[in-house]
């Protein structure tokens, strides 16, 4: 029992496990989406909710001890590996290429949207009374949006490729960025006699741009034969082992350099987006991205107190409501500037008018340095909290208004980098033997978009390092299959050399898309009737073409006229395979 006891924050995560298991997916059967559940569940659950009355002294207050969450250090740990994550899966959708065509937005429209909306509110907070130390803080502390609730929210509508959800990422992207020139300029204002800010701040932002060169330089370097080397064996866990190490190691480096970890975590899906194993990473740890998150939102909604709106529901409301007013209209402004329609960006307005997880850091630093009293510091995390929990109800608002109106592609720099060629109808190759290798050349030498997936990292590295499209991964999964776009695929081809691989793979895809062409090679006619079986469409068994096609040579010098050759390979063919699929009935031949 001691050992068990000695777990950190296990009752905590029993708790979250159940929460997230049960009782959230019982509110979203009550049509309550994710994050508005994991939110409120927070705030009931939560210090300032049932957790006030967790105390020893009674068998309720035992009670509650165990059924909620008297302190939010715990569900802060998890929460921050959540962020963590979360940024890891938007570099994994980026590139290098993507990344410096979208320059203009995130350097252009993000920064305008900071400054503006930062130089309005600071404006605000010094007409209120406020220093213009504390202003400037204010100001900068709440001009950034949540990048994890917009993002979830995006995913969960599959708007992230859109031309908005691009728009959007792009101003999260910098706010990202100038996470650490705030959290820096904070600290600087807390120390009046410091005669040199913009020096000071000039030289940490050079620093943190030679650290994160060096880490992109290294990394690249580094990763891909790391992974080449030892997930050979093709183990799930050594992948999985690496893929944390990876990304948990560059997220620290960034940390001692004085970055934050979240930029860390982006900056090694980056590089490993560069690999050939970007989707089978992904494959992996989606799950555990959408668990964490979890834990943050739980968060957020423990930071709310419910006594603080009811003791001052009309100042809280103003505050929210003015909050969400500047940034709508600032983010509006910028984004229509970019290219979006008027209803588009009121949209992106309305989806970025939240505060975000960033301000807590600062209120929290600043009120420690002392540029915050903390009445003031706990009002305007009420003020972030709140703003986050309506932020769903604000971005269907947005998508009610921009579905009146066509939406414009934003400019020509916001070029999109699909995982897939873009506009679908590619082939999907699954297996990159030497059969999907000379389909490969076949498909490039007619123009025809293709990307393709096999399991052996051996093979793939090769060809991707050469810029073909293929990656590492099992043409079974299902979540696989839809990041390469089966969707939109005009026809998968499967030539993988096992044939049980080769079944469950036709298993996958017919699961997942029913009216997909699926044509298939087989090592003989057994597992031609499995596939077919499976639901595949055309199979061409080895042994047997090359048998008929020796036959065809044959039969032709014998007289035979092409129609009747045809029609007596095609016959052929259907009856020796027919034969196998007969057999199936007493057993699943492989």
């Amino acid at each position: 029992m001691e050992e068990v006891e000695s777990i950190p924050h296990l009752r905590e995560t029993l708790l979250f496990l159940a929460l997230a298991g049960i009782l959230v997916p019982f509110l979203q059967r009550l049509r309550v989406g994710a994050i508005p559940g994991y939110l409120a569940v927070g705030m009931l659950l939560g210090p300032f909710g049932l957790g006030r009355l967790a105390t020893p002294a009674t068998g309720f207050g035992r009670l509650m001890s165990w059924l909620a969450f008297p302190q939010l250090e715990a569900v802060s740990v998890l929460a921050g590996v959540g962020v963590v994550f979360l940024m890891f899966m938007i570099g994994l959708d980026l590139s290098v290429r993507r990344l410096w065509s979208m320059r203009s937005w995130v350097f252009g429209a993000g920064a305008a949207q900071v400054v503006v909306t930062a130089a309005i509110l600071f404006a605000a907070a010094a007409a209120l009374g406020a220093d213009r130390g504390t202003s400037l803080v204010v100001g900068l502390a709440l001009s950034f949006s949540s990048t994890a609730v917009v993002m979830q929210l995006l995913a969960a509508r599959h708007e992230l490729s859109t031309p908005l959800g691009q728009a959007s990422f792009a101003v999260l992207l910098f706010q990202d960025l100038a996470v650490v020139p705030v959290l820096i300029l904070v600290s600087l204002l807390a120390q009046p006699g410091e005669s040199h800010v913009f020096a000071v701040l000039s030289l940490a932002l050079g620093r943190a741009a030679i650290a994160i060169a060096l880490i992109f330089v290294l990394g690249r370097v580094v990763l891909g034969p790391l992974f080449r080397q030892f997930t050979a064996n093709r183990q799930a866990d050594t992948f999985m082992a690496l893929t944390l190490l990876a990304s948990l190691s560059i997220a620290s480096l960034t940390w001692l350099a004085g970055l934050s970890m979240a930029l860390g975590a982006m900056l090694a899906g980056l590089l490993l987006a560069e690999t050939e194993y970007r989707h089978q990473v992904v494959v992996m740890i989606d799950p555990f991205r959408g668990l964490l998150m979890g834990v943050f939102f739980l968060s957020v909604g423990m930071s709310i107190d419910p006594l603080a709106i009811v003791h001052e529901p009309l100042r809280l409301l103003m505050a929210v409501a003015g909050l969400f007013a500047v940034k709508t209209l600032v983010t509006a402004v910028v984004l229509r500037a970019g290219g979006l329609s008027n209803r588009g960006a009121i949209h992106g307005g309305l989806l970025l008018g939240q505060g975000g997880e960033f301000a807590f850091v600062v209120f929290g630093v600043a009120t420690t340095l002392g540029l915050l009293d903390a009445e003031a510091g706990r009002f305007l995390l009420l003020v972030v909290g709140v703003s986050m929990f309506v932020a769903p109800v604000a971005a269907a608002l947005g998508r009610n208004i921009e579905a009146r109106g066509p939406a414009m592609q934003p400019g020509a720099d916001a070029e999109r980098t699909p995982v897939t060629p873009q506009g679908g109808g590619h082939v999907v190759i699954a297996g990159f033997g030497r059969v999907g290798q000379s389909l490969a050349r076949l498909f490039d030498s007619q123009a025809i978009p293709y990307v393709a997936v096999d399991p052996d990292p051996n093979v793939v590295s090769s060809f991707h390092a050469k810029g073909w499209p293929v990656y590492v991964g099992d043409a079974s999964r299902g979540d696989l299959l839809r990041l390469l776009g089966l969707a939109q695929a005009s026809a998968v081809v499967l030539t993988m050399d096992q044939p049980t691989s080769a079944v469950r793979a036709v298993h996958a895809i017919r699961a997942d898309s029913p009216d997909v062409a699926i044509f298939a090679r087989a090592r003989d006619e057994r597992h031609a009737a499995a596939l077919q079986t499976a639901g595949a469409d055309e199979v061409i068994p080895e042994t047997l073409e090359s048998a008929l096609q020796l036959g065809a040579l044959a039969l032709g010098r014998t007289g035979m006229s092409e129609p009747e050759l045809r029609a007596v390979l095609a016959a052929e063919r259907l009856e020796r395979i027919a034969s196998y699929r007969n057999q199936s009935s007493n057993g699943s031949p492989t």
